[in-house]
This record gives C-alpha cells, sequence and structure tokens, in this order.
C-alpha cells in the first residue's frame, strides 16, 4: 500500500508533537533537578551571581544530574532593593512583555533579553528556567499597549477584577483570544531566548487559576520548544491532581518551604519539615512520569548572600533533619531544586554530600511504587522498589522531640517476611540478614536502606 507525502508528513508531526506538550513525559521523565536563586538572593540576583552558580553546577554538580539553573522572581526590576515595592522600576518592552534589566544582567542589552545568558548555560551542558507571575503586567494595560503578533490590545487581555493577592505588577488574564494571544507572546519570547523552565506563581493556589493554566500549556505546545512548566504556589488541592498533572510538569503541594521543623515565628505561612511528612503522604498516588508533585526547594546550606525570607544564615536544619529532609523529597520523588548558595559548598563537604549520594538521587530518580505506608505525628515510614531489579527502599523517620526506639516486623512495614539484608544507603554499611527492623532514632533523624534477599 502506497503512502503519499502528506500522509507522511501528518504522521511524523503526529509522532513529534507530544514532545512539545507541557504535562508530558518526554519533558519531564524524571523529577527535574536544580538550583532557584530565590532562597540565596531573593529578588538581586545578578548575571555575575547567577554565572557563578551556574559554573559550579556544571562543575560539581552536572554528572550527578543537576541541570536546571533558574532565575526566580523580579529579573525586571531595576531597583530590586528599594523598601517598597510600590518604588520599583520595572523594564517593559513596547508591546508591553517584561525585560531583563541591563543593569543587573548586561548581556540583554539592547532587546537581546535573557538569550545570550540561556546560551552560556546551554553551552556549559545545562538549562536555563524563569519565573514569572501570571497575568499581563498593569502598565502595559494603563499604557494599552499592542500585544506582540496580534491585533489585540493589553486592556483586551486584562481581568482588572482579578489581581496576585501578594503582587502589585499585574492583572490577571481574561480567558479569552486576547488573553491567549499575550500568553503565546510572551512564551514564544522565552522559547525564542532559549528558556527550558518556566516557574508561573501566582496560579496553583491562594488563588487557583486553571483557566490561565491552560492558557499557559496552549502557549507552550504553540511555541515548538520543550519547557518544562512549574506551578506555583501550593498549596495545590489534590482534587486538581487531574488537571495540573494534564497541563504541567511538577506542581506546588505546599506553600513556600523553608529551613525550620516547626512553627517559624513572624513566618507562620511557611511550610515546616514536620508538615511536609503529611503533605507529601497524601500526594504519592499521583506520582506520574511528566507530572511530579513538588515539595519545594532545598533550604540547605549558605542561605544568602539575600534569602527570600530571613536574614543570611546557614540553614537552621540540624544534620539529622537536612539527611531526613533529603531522604523524604526522594522517596517522594519531588523534583530536586536546590535554593542554597552554590560556590560556598566549596567550603561545605556537608552539604555537598547531600546533593552527590549517587543512591538518594536514583531513588529520586528511578524507584516506583513510592509510598507512605504509615505516618503519624511521631514517626512516618516509606516503602519504594527499584525501576529495575529486586528489593525495597524504606524510610524510617522519626517526627518526635525525643529519642525513639523502632522495632517493626517486616510486613508492618509493607514488607514481605523474611530475612533481608539492608545497606544503609546514608552511612554506606551493610547488615546481615535480620528477621525485623530494630533501630533507635534521634529527634527528627531518619534510616534509609536498601532491603535484599530474602531468606
Amino acid at each position: 500500500m502506497k503512502i503519499s507525502r502528506l500522509m507522511l508528513c501528518c504522521l511524523y508531526f503526529l509522532i513529534w508533537l507530544p514532545s512539545a506538550f507541557a504535562g508530558d513525559a518526554n519533558i519531564a521523565p524524571t523529577p527535574p533537578m536544580g538550583w532557584n536563586s530565590w532562597d540565596s538572593y531573593g529578588q538581586t540576583i545578578d548575571e555575575q551571581q547567577f554565572k557563578s552558580a551556574t559554573d559550579w553546577m556544571a562543575k560539581s554538580l552536572r554528572r550527578y544530574g543537576w541541570r536546571y539553573v533558574v532565575v526566580d522572581e523580579g529579573w525586571y526590576i531595576e531597583n530590586p532593593s528599594a523598601a517598597d515595592a510600590k518604588e520599583y522600576k520595572l523594564l517593559l518592552s513596547k508591546d508591553g512583555r517584561f525585560m531583563p534589566v541591563a543593569s543587573r544582567f548586561p548581556t540583554a542589552a539592547n532587546d537581546a533579553g535573557f538569550k545570550p545568558l540561556a546560551d552560556y548555560v546551554h553551552d556549559l551542558g545545562l538549562k536555563f528556567g524563569l519565573h514569572i507571575i501570571r497575568g499581563i503586567p498593569r502598565e502595559a494595560v494603563a499604557r494599552n499597549l499592542p500585544i506582540a503578533d496580534s491585533s489585540f490590545h493589553a486592556a483586551d487581555a486584562a481581568d482588572q477584577t482579578d489581581a496576585c493577592p501578594w503582587n502589585i505588577y499585574n492583572w490577571g488574564i481574561k480567558n479569552n483570544a486576547a488573553g491567549q494571544a499575550y500568553y503565546d507572546s510572551i512564551v514564544k519570547q522565552y522559547a525564542g531566548w532559549g528558556v527550558d523552565f518556566i516557574k508561573v506563581d501566582c496560579i496553583a493556589d491562594h488563588p487557583y487559576k486553571p483557566e490561565e493554566i491552560r492558557m499557559i500549556h496552549e502557549a507552550i505546545k504553540k511555541s515548538g520548544r520543550e519547557i518544562v512548566l512549574s506551578l506555583s504556589p501550593g498549596p495545590t488541592a489534590v482534587e486538581h491532581a487531574a488537571e495540573v498533572t494534564k497541563y504541567s510538569e511538577m506542581w506546588r503541594i505546599c506553600d513556600d518551604f523553608w529551613d525550620h521543623w516547626g512553627k517559624w515565628e513572624k513566618h507562620e505561612w511557611s511550610q515546616s519539615l514536620f508538615q511536609q511528612f503529611a503533605t507529601t503522604a497524601k500526594w504519592a498516588s499521583h506520582i506520574a512520569p511528566g507530572g511530579w508533585p513538588d515539595a519545594d526547594m532545598l533550604p540547605l546550606g549558605h542561605l544568602g548572600p539575600n534569602p527570600g525570607a530571613g536574614d543570611t544564615r546557614e540553614t537552621r536544619f540540624t544534620k539529622d533533619e537536612q539527611r531526613s529532609l533529603m531522604t523524604l523529597w526522594s522517596m517522594a520523588r519531588s523534583p530536586l531544586m536546590m535554593g542554597g548558595n552554590l560556590p560556598a559548598i566549596d567550603k561545605d563537604d556537608w552539604t555537598l554530600s547531600l546533593l552527590t549520594n549517587p543512591e538518594v538521587i536514583d531513588i529520586d530518580q528511578n524507584s516506583k511504587d513510592n509510598r507512605a505506608v504509615a505516618t503519624s505525628d511521631t514517626s512516618a515510614v516509606w516503602l519504594a522498589r527499584p525501576e529495575h531489579g529486586e528489593g525495597y527502599y524504606l524510610a524510617v523517620f522519626n517526627l518526635s522531640d525525643t529519642d525513639q526506639f523502632v522495632k517493626k516486623e517486616w510486613k508492618e512495614l509493607g514488607v514481605p517476611a523474611g530475612r533481608y539484608r539492608l545497606h544503609d544507603i546514608w552511612e554506606e554499611k551493610d547488615f546481615d540478614p535480620l528477621p525485623s527492623l530494630i533501630i533507635t532514632l534521634r529527634p527528627h533523624a531518619s534510616v534509609l536502606y536498601k532491603i535484599d534477599g530474602a531468606k
């Protein structure tokens, strides 16, 4: 049977097209791993600081699977150190799109945008990402600027009854042709710059904006570039799981997460590590290639010189809490986005060890059947299996403020009865076959085992 050239072209197009879809496993077959500027720089990062972080990741982390480097909020603000957001000077193009300011990002001068910086990142074998806030700039609406590549103007797209409750830059977007045209225009611009990752804020919760999520998804499809779509902040409601999975690669399951086990005074909005155990447990059934429940960034190492919350500091997590954090994120297959200052790790062997344990990373990237088999106010147990091969991964956490003795039969932990060899992944120790689990854990500490060889 003969097939026409037209049919072959259509067949090729259908085969190729899914790789350009948001929410598709071809874009993020495993949880994205990278670095985001917010935890160390807030709105103030400049090009030299970003390149230093990029260089360090390429040198020290790329071989372990870390790939994305992301400029977080405020790259279009000329004076990010101003005392009041009302005093910010925002750089806007003639067609109403935010632009990186050349005083902070010199290679963006002469309307080059972020393409030179993205090229720099790509030349190091890494991928480049940006943070944006949903909607359209209020100044563009006030001036009714034209929307690029369309017959519409900003006022046609803007919903001036809708504003992000914690941001004064943008109005919301109408679910109409003009609104779609605006999102098409900015994503086309980002694709032209070489952007590989877009973190969209004020869209996954307080408020949840499904129409705008779908419009951004459509804009990414039209751009023809594979771009990870990350939705923020949380907590994304579990009842929206099917929708966010369809339209994005990752979505925040909590509010902003910082370096505290329990309550953080004057930052009550911040998600604690203790809270994350229940949060990740309820999302475990939604873990799937191309759709990753996101437990937020890793506030590890040095947080500075200008962290997005609190003063410059070393992470306040104890070493036990830091291992518990990395263990939980990996067992829950959360994206791993480091927040601490990367070049500072040159003098921090401990933090480097947290980010470069190949077995921990392999659990995050390649395990299956991940689930919490028990979660209470005092303890949590997670179980998973290798993507290929036999055995189990078992993590046991002490959530209490005192030492905890744990004695459990394997079947209580979701493992068939038997005698198993244990490999302690963090300590790199092996144990002879054991008929049950017996351990004592310090407050907020954990163990992570590979279990093999039932007898």
